[in-house]
């Protein structure tokens, strides 16, 4: 596996040297949103009974920025090496499609973990936050990093240039993160958007996550962590098959 921890601790700096860049304008970004929408949105929104929606926004924005990041760390890598010409480095070595594979979800996760790990930090100063279940926050963390850096990875073989991977961000990833519950709960939605709220895979991840702080959440936690983890493998065999055929990798 030395060959897997060597591009995978590559990943792992490469974003760590920029630091301020990926790690702490996420976090300032997650505290604005933060500030905003709790001072505007306080005494209109309805959530869970005996929350606060103060108290309410923290998760779900730990687990946004969670999501964007570990998306933003695999295809933002594998787009600037396509680009710059040293995916062929890589492609030279003998490491597997499984190795490169891994490399780049540890990575994200990593990354994603970080960030939010971040944004409680410094939410937890302003808002009092408890958690109900570890094993639940946790879970959902990881798996929805996993989720956003397999799918990054995806985008980032399947864009050609910069501007097909921001559109890919600004018109799949932002709508369907924004869109997920992150600053609402859906049971406060007319029922024909609760209905299609249901087939957003994020809402599962975000609405998992936060029933590990609360014990409440929209839908069973069970359902949540079903529809993750198919998602999840579906994702992961695509990935994989990409990899293995040289998709776009191999010219």
């Amino acid at each position: 596996m030395m060959a897997t921890y060597t591009l995978f601790l590559k990943e792992v700096r490469r974003f760590w040297k920029v630091g301020f860049q990926t790690i702490a304008a996420p976090v300032m970004m997650a505290l604005l949103y933060l500030m905003i929408f709790g001072h505007v949105l306080s005494d209109q929104v309805r959530v869970y009974e005996g929350v606060a929606y103060t108290s309410f926004l923290v998760p779900g924005l730990v687990m946004m920025s969670v999501l964007q990041n570990a998306f933003a760390n695999s295809s933002s890598s594998l787009i600037q090496s396509k680009i710059m010409g040293n995916l062929i480095f890589m492609l030279l070595t003998p490491l597997t499609a499984l190795q490169i594979f891994i490399a780049y979800i540890a990575a994200s996760i990593v990354r994603g973990v970080v960030v939010g790990l971040g944004v409680m930090v410094v939410t937890v100063w302003f808002i009092n936050v408890s958690v109900t279940s570890w094993f639940w926050v946790l879970l959902f963390l990881v798996l929805g990093a996993a989720i956003m850096g397999v799918l990054g990875l995806i985008a980032g073989i399947w864009a050609d240039k910069f501007d097909q991977l921001a559109a890919f961000q600004n018109f799949v990833i932002v709508p369907a993160t924004f869109l997920s519950g992150v600053f609402y709960s859906i049971h406060s939605l007319p029922n024909f958007w609760q209905k299609l709220s249901h087939f957003n895979p994020f809402f599962y991840m975000i609405d998992g996550f936060r029933y590990g702080f609360f014990g409440q959440s929209d839908v069973s936690p069970l359902t949540s962590l079903a529809v993750v983890a198919v998602a999840l493998m579906l994702l992961s065999a695509l990935a994989l098959t990409l990899l293995q055929r040289g998709y776009k990798l191999r010219y």
